[in-house]
């Protein structure tokens, strides 16, 4: 993440889960024109980097976009450790340090989207690109996706922005030098940490775990109503979730995974020319940066107000 001095590999070789082996999303991340960071990564890359239950060293942080990952690429059986690294030093479960022990590949096929998940929801309106119910739009989407929501289009997605409210409103400055704060038009703040609670650790130190449901559902209540809420539970409105980079937009994912939402999605920007190489299907279908893709581009609309 930008302006953090933390090395990952470096804390992971000094203590972690035993037999836990390290997953660096940049590092089998799609290359992109504009230098995004974390993008998802082509078929092949993310097969030979599988893995299964996945934590990080915060409690809840970067581990949900990695699952976001492994379900957009059909990987049920995924799941994260709710507090991380953390939680289960806490809880007095052993932890490991030096170097990794090699481990034996397993052969793992080339995964591609399940074509009879496949749905037209955005037929005609997005130039008829087909969605699953875990597809990303991408940058042209978005900004269509926008305007939908301008012309009270029904079926276009409410993007809920997980940055702090100071960016959002433009009030405070992104991370990044020279990129502009604000938001997407027609999109909600929702900041990520609002879905998650802080725990205390024996040593004075905290981390994060997610908000028991209940919770999770008032903090979604009071970003976007009582009635729109429901509607995003009961998966009659989609949703798109953004954050700076791809991924605190993830929290937001699983949050409403958890409280039983189905059509929620990300934006981010895999390079469509990269998948269409390798997708049997519509390119767009492989999708999914965020504000900083976003905000990089002269020609998007940028609001900053509530």
């Amino acid at each position: 993440m930008p302006n953090s001095p933390r090395r990952p590999r470096e804390e992971f070789l000094s203590k972690r889960i035993p037999g836990a082996q390290f997953l660096d999303l940049d590092e089998v991340a799609s290359p992109h024109e504009l230098g995004l960071k974390h993008m998802m990564p082509q078929e092949r890359v993310f097969a030979d980097a599988c893995g299964m239950t996945i934590y990080d060293s915060q409690g809840v942080f970067s581990s949900p976009r990695a699952l976001f990952m492994f379900r957009t690429f059909g990987h049920q059986r995924s799941s994260i450790l709710d507090g991380g690294l953390p939680a289960w030093i806490e809880k007095g479960y052993p932890v490991e340090s030096g170097a990794v022990l090699a481990v034996t590949a397993a052969e793992y096929s080339t995964p591609t989207l399940q074509v009879e998940a496949l749905r037209s929801r955005y037929l005609d309106f997005f130039n008829e690109r087909y969605f699953t119910e875990e597809s990303p739009l991408d940058y042209d989407q978005i900004v269509a996706n926008s305007d939908a929501v301008n012309a009270a289009f029904e079926q276009a997605d409410l993007v809920l922005d997980a940055r702090s409210l100071g960016r959002y409103t433009g009030r405070d400055p992104e991370p990044r030098p020279g990129l502009s704060s604000g938001h997407i038009p027609n999109s909600l703040s929702l900041p990520f940490n609002l879905f998650l609670r802080q725990n205390s650790r024996s040593d004075g130190t905290t981390y994060t775990t997610f908000l028991p449901p209940q919770d999770l559902r008032g903090a979604l209540e009071k970003a976007v109503g009582l009635e729109r809420a429901q509607k995003i539970i009961d998966s009659t409105i989609p949703v798109t979730t953004t954050c700076g980079s791809g991924m605190t937009a993830g929290i937001l994912w699983l949050g409403l995974k958890l409280l039983g939402a189905a059509r929620v999605s990300l934006y981010d920007e895999a390079s469509l020319q990269e998948y269409s190489r390798y997708s049997p299907f519509d390119p767009a279908l492989t999708i999914i940066q965020s504000w900083t893709g976003y905000a990089m581009r002269p020609t998007s609309k940028i609001e900053k107000s509530l």
